[in-house]
């Protein structure tokens, strides 16, 4: 029993410290250059992946707003496939916003990676949705259709280091819905 909370603790440590890096990483960058980013790595999925934003029908104009309440800025999406937009702001506002979906970094990270059940999180708590939650149910719909995961997408983007991050985030993240 007691190796088990020892462990437990360490994975708690690790998960702590790799979230407060990447809140200070996120600090320092400017947000021209993480919109830049931003703007090709939605690119990169769509054009990886088109059926993605399509599957979105009825729902291309609007703004999804992706919070990670640990980080410094929220993420603002429309996906609209013939010219898809994700883009940072810092003052946590994204004009005429369709839905938001709030949650902790490695909470929202563990659900478009496939290791935690979206409903589960929602239920308990662990993500907030508001909004046009019609929106939020296809958006979650599509990226549950794609061939692989949103996560190995943007990870595969960033090459090894991004390929090492993501290992790093799945080591730090259980499996299931945490407790």
């Amino acid at each position: 029993m007691h190796r088990n909370s020892s462990h437990r603790n360490l994975e708690n440590i690790h998960r702590l410290s790799l979230e407060n890096g990447f809140l200070l990483m996120m600090r320092i960058i400017p947000i021209p250059l993480v919109n830049n980013t931003l703007m090709r790595l939605v690119n990169f999925i769509s054009a990886s992946e088109p059926r993605l934003f399509q599957r979105l029908e009825g729902h291309h104009h609007k703004w999804f707003v992706i919070d990670a309440t640990n980080l410094p800025f929220i993420i603002c999406l429309r996906p609209d496939p013939k010219s898809p937009r994700l883009k940072a702001s810092r003052n946590r506002d994204c004009p005429n916003a369709a839905c938001r979906i709030s949650g902790s970094f490695l909470t929202l990270l563990g659900m478009i990676d496939g290791r935690y059940d979206g409903d589960a999180l929602f239920f308990s708590r662990d993500i907030y949705i508001e909004g046009d939650t019609e929106a939020v149910v296809c958006l979650r719909n599509a990226l549950d259709d794609i061939d692989g995961n949103i996560a190995d997408y943007v990870a595969h983007f960033f090459g090894k280091p991004g390929k090492k991050i993501l290992n790093i985030a799945r080591k730090v993240t259980p499996h299931a819905h945490p407790t």
